[in-house]
């Protein structure tokens, strides 16, 4: 079902990520109405209405409310970011059991209510639970998407902008695979406007070790992160609103999400962090970097662990 007035999102989940969602979509201008949705209702009355207080000083107007999964009907994205967080000391991959469950009763109710928008999953372990979504909702492929290595490659790209003094949008670069530890940073494609990352890191010394210590920034940031103030959500939440961003104004971007993988990187059935092209149909198609033998190695053994745990969501079909 169509939403007559405007472009309309749905979050689920309220907590740190979802409302820094929220906050980044208001203040972006990403849509006409936006809806929260969580089992707290008196916090999420005080979220919508607390926002609600900000629309005066909005890029423009927005109805901003808090609702419930009926809202899900005409709903052009509905972006879930409930379940349990990652907490000090545990991987995204220790949370599959306790959140698989969430997923299920969430899924089910958006789709209950008619849903026929896209599904943008922000809960972790991501590339799972974005294939869950995918298995529960019976959506085409293309129209549910995962954050994937967007933030991922969000920290690699503001690590080597810092270390050659430029700024990240000059970097071109990504990281792949699972977000998580058997992330993958592709150096062989990576540069710096232009010039090979390899050559760039030639003329600053000791270009390997260099590399190690960028991916292990990227690797680690958010334990470090939780470490600090418990959890991570800024970042993301831009992250989401740049993925939203290209979905609702067709802008064909390319953004590294986790989307279903089909041949490419000679992967089938896994859900998986990759470039992808975003438009108004979800993903347009998936962008199969050239990788060299290293790097193939090490995203067929990330998507090896994901094709394992994604084995569990068959216990909740």
């Amino acid at each position: 079902m169509a939403n007559q007035s405007g472009k309309k999102i749905v979050v689920i989940g309220t907590g740190a990520v979802g409302i820094s969602y929220a906050f980044a979509v208001l203040n972006q201008a990403l849509c006409d109405e936006l809806v929260l949705i969580d089992l707290n209702e008196k916090r999420v009355q005080a979220e919508a209405r607390d926002m609600r207080h900000g629309i005066l000083y909005a890029p423009s107007p927005m109805k901003v409310k808090n609702g419930n999964y009926s809202d899900c009907a005409d709903a052009d994205i509905v972006c879930i970011c409930a379940g349990v967080a990652q907490k000090e000391g545990e991987t995204r991959l220790d949370l599959i059991d306790r959140n698989l469950a969430v997923f299920k009763n969430v899924v089910s109710q958006v789709m209950q209510n008619g849903f026929n928008g896209i599904f943008l999953v922000a809960t972790n372990p991501v590339d799972v639970l974005s294939y869950a979504t995918w298995r529960f909702s019976g959506l085409p492929k293309e129209r549910v998407i995962g954050s994937g290595t967007i933030l991922d490659t969000a920290r690699l790209c503001n690590c080597l902008g810092k270390a050659f003094d430029v700024s990240p949008c000059s970097v071109d670069a990504h990281m792949i695979g699972e977000h998580g530890d058997s992330v993958i940073a592709a150096w062989s494609t990576a540069n710096i406007a232009g010039v090979p990352l390899k050559e760039a890191l030639e003329k600053l010394g000791d270009g390997e070790a260099r590399m190690a210590e960028f991916h292990e920034s990227v690797r680690s940031a958010a334990y470090s992160i939780i470490e600090g103030k418990g959890a991570t959500y800024y970042g993301i939440a831009m992250g989401l609103a740049g993925i939203t961003q290209a979905i609702l104004r067709n802008q064909q971007v390319v953004l590294t999400v986790s989307a279903l993988l089909e041949g490419e990187y000679g992967e089938h059935d896994v859900y998986i962090g990759t470039p992808a092209v975003l438009n108004g149909t979800g993903i347009a198609r998936v962008i199969a970097k050239p990788l060299d033998a290293d790097e193939q190695a090490k995203f067929t053994h990330s998507a090896n662990i994901l094709r394992e745990y994604q084995k569990k969501v068959a216990d909740y079909l």
